[in-house]
């Protein structure tokens, strides 16, 4: 199994096994503050949450490759992204806007409003089963 993480400091998402061998930098280029990441290894998709100069959602391949850009507007500090195995949807959730929101993880496609909240400052979602948890600050 491996392990994928985001480091801030460099603005790099990196991938290394269970035990911290082969260590390596998945994507380094177009990154400015990557926050979250969720990963489909089935599907072999890691997607982030990005809040730098463009804040966006973004998908590649684990390896780094076939980089997109799902969501680019109406966001504005996407802060945690979970994935919902059973719908094939994705989640994430803003806290400047303070909403969480899903996608089609394939297409990027069908944008829905879950939730919207005032104030809240949500920092994480997780979707299990029929269940949508967050966490505010």
């Amino acid at each position: 199994g491996n392990i994928y993480w985001t480091d801030h400091g460099f603005n790099l998402i990196e991938v290394a096994r269970l035990n911290g061998s082969f260590r390596y930098v998945i994507i380094s280029q177009g990154l400015d503050q990557p926050r979250s990441i969720a990963v489909h290894p089935e599907k072999g998709y890691l997607f982030w949450t990005e809040w730098g100069q463009t804040p966006c959602i973004g998908k590649a391949r684990l390896d780094g490759s076939e980089k997109v850009v799902l969501v680019s507007l109406g966001i504005a500090w996407p802060n945690g992204i979970s994935i919902d195995y059973e719908e094939n949807k994705l989640y994430w959730c803003d806290a400047r806007t303070d909403k969480i929101e899903r996608i089609d993880l394939e297409s990027g496609g069908n944008r829905e409003i879950v939730l919207s909240g005032s104030n809240v400052d949500m920092f994480s979602v997780a979707v299990f089963g029929a269940y949508i948890y967050w966490s505010d600050r």
